[in-house]
This record gives structure tokens, C-alpha cells and sequence, in this order.
């Protein structure tokens, strides 16, 4: 665990020089509770080559959760739907994934840092392809003024790190650095506005990104 967290740290410090065009990324993350220990995530997440109009992706994804304990320990399976939208030779092609997820999120708190942990494998399966693939996430926020209990005017910072492996000889995926500013309008809704980079074998992408969250 030690080695995987120095990883996730230190590996956006190496990210490549490539020339890199800012995109953008809409993205809705919900959560409702359904039950005593039961809850139901979904999300839609859109995602350009520049401000809005030319799609590189459209992400849908939901899931039914577990809750090990009230706050902090959750087990969820999932599905989503991805269509990709990349370029080859200048040519705008579409290509379709399916895929099964499993994932485990652990949050704790360290002084005024709230801290996630997102573990989740993927069964990926594009077009006639099929993938498996691992994900960490490690994930912290940390309050901004004085006014940090009540709501609204909740200000807060949020960083994060994610890095993506394969289970094949081409171990590296890629690897996502984000760094972002929160408001929080109640208890159930925040909203972040930040930028994101994501470094493949291949090249270096910045992202813009504007997300909403809504858990009830």
C-alpha cells in the first residue's frame, strides 16, 4: 500500500512535456440512499476536445452500493456506457465500450483534510475487444475560510490523484492530476469547478472541468 500511495504522489511530477490542448469536462455525479445500507450511484459525464460541441466521450455510469459502515466504507457494482469519439487520420470515428466495475471507497479524516480512497477494477469491452484494467484514487478536501459547518457559503479546495494499470505487459494506463475549487449550496449539492491532467504512454492532456454533485 505504502509503494502504491508513493506512486500516486509522485508520478504527476514526471508527466510528459507534450503539447497539450485544454478541453472540457461536464460531468453530474449522483447518490441516493435507497435503503438503510443500500444506495444507488449514477453519473453522466461529457467530455470535448474543446469548450463545448466537439465530443471526445459521453460516459454513462451507475451502480448499486453497500454501506460496511454508516460514513466511510462503501462496496458498489456497477455498469457503464462509454462512446468514444477520437480522432484517426483526421477522421472523427465512434467507438462503443461496455463495462462492468466493482469499487471500493474508504473516507477518513486527518485534521481538516477529508480523505477518499477509490479502489475499482473494470471489465472493459470494446467493440469486439475485452480489457481488464485497476484504478486508485486518492482524493482530499480541505475547507476554505472560517465558515466551514453551515451551509450555505462553504467554500472548500479539492485535490486528487488517480492512476489506471493494466493486467497485461503494457502495465501503465494513465494517470490523472486535479485540482479544484468547491462550493458547497447545501448539504446534498456542491459544485467544482478545476483542471485536470491526464498523461497516457501516448501524450499529456489538460481538461477544464465543471462538476456537480447531488446526494440525497
Amino acid at each position: 500500500m505504502k509503494k502504491l500511495l508513493l506512486l500516486v504522489i509522485m508520478l504527476p511530477l514526471a508527466i510528459s512535456a507534450q503539447k497539450s490542448k485544454i478541453g472540457t469536462w461536464w460531468a453530474y455525479i449522483g447518490n441516493a440512499k435507497i435503503a438503510s445500507k443500500l444506495n444507488w450511484h449514477h453519473e453522466v459525464q461529457y467530455r470535448n476536445y474543446n469548450f463545448i460541441g466537439d465530443t471526445e466521450q459521453l460516459l454513462l455510469r451507475t451502480g448499486l452500493g453497500y454501506n460496511l459502515t454508516p460514513n466511510n466504507n462503501n462496496v458498489l457494482i456497477g455498469y457503464g456506457f462509454i462512446q468514444s469519439q477520437p480522432y484517426i487520420d483526421d477522421e472523427k470515428t465512434t467507438i462503443d465500450e461496455h463495462r462492468v466495475f466493482q469499487q471500493y471507497i474508504f473516507k477518513h479524516k486527518w485534521s481538516q483534510l477529508a480523505l477518499t480512497h477509490r479502489f475499482r477494477s473494470e471489465q472493459r469491452f470494446i467493440e469486439t475487444d475485452f480489457k481488464f484494467r485497476f484504478r486508485y484514487s486518492l482524493g482530499l478536501k480541505v475547507p476554505l475560510g472560517k465558515n466551514t459547518t453551515s451551509y450555505p457559503s462553504s467554500f472548500y479546495a479539492a485535490i486528487s490523484n488517480e492512476i489506471f494499470v493494466h493486467t497485461t505487459a503494457a502495465f501503465f494506463d494513465r494517470n490523472r492530476i486535479y485540482g479544484g475549487i468547491g462550493y458547497r449550496f447545501s448539504k446534498h449539492i456542491s459544485t467544482e469547478v478545476g483542471l485536470m491532467n491526464q498523461t497516457t504512454t501516448e501524450r499529456s492532456r489538460n481538461q477544464a472541468t465543471i462538476v456537480t454533485f447531488i446526494s440525497l
